[in-house]
């Protein structure tokens, strides 16, 4: 299987801590567990999409989710809302993954059916040790 380690909201960016100003809003920049997967953060967009207001994975960056409220009392619903976009998102991209595996192992099992040359093939690879 595909490794991917789940992706979780591991605090606030520090380099951008909220703060309150003169605008009628709050920015919030909360840091990833790890970059994220490009697919992943292409899924997050469209369940951040759903969050009132908006959370966004920050372009050219892998690690952020940008979003803001209006009120800082919002903050820790807003949290729970974005907590469980990122947790569907995690859930949806590990099917994708295990669709795809699904269809690569039946590929195979297709391949190795029409000759013992690809079979053959597949077991000097497997026998491959890439860790030393």
């Amino acid at each position: 299987m595909t490794q991917f380690n789940e992706t979780k909201i591991k605090g606030i960016d520090a380099n951008r801590p909220p703060r309150i100003r003169k605008e009628a809003y709050i920015d919030l920049f909360y840091q990833l567990s790890e970059d994220a997967p490009e697919e992943w953060c292409e899924d997050f967009s469209n369940f951040g999409r759903r969050i009132n207001p908006l959370a966004k994975i920050e372009k050219g960056s892998r690690c952020f989710i940008g979003t803001y409220v209006n009120d800082m009392d919002s903050i820790p619903a807003h949290f729970k809302q974005i907590k469980q976009a990122v947790m569907d998102c995690n859930t949806q991209y590990l099917e994708k993954i295990r669709q795809r595996e699904l269809v690569l192992v039946k590929d195979n099992a297709a391949s190795q059916e029409q000759g013992g040359l690809q079979f053959k093939l597949n077991q000097i690879i497997a026998s491959l040790d890439f860790e030393s």
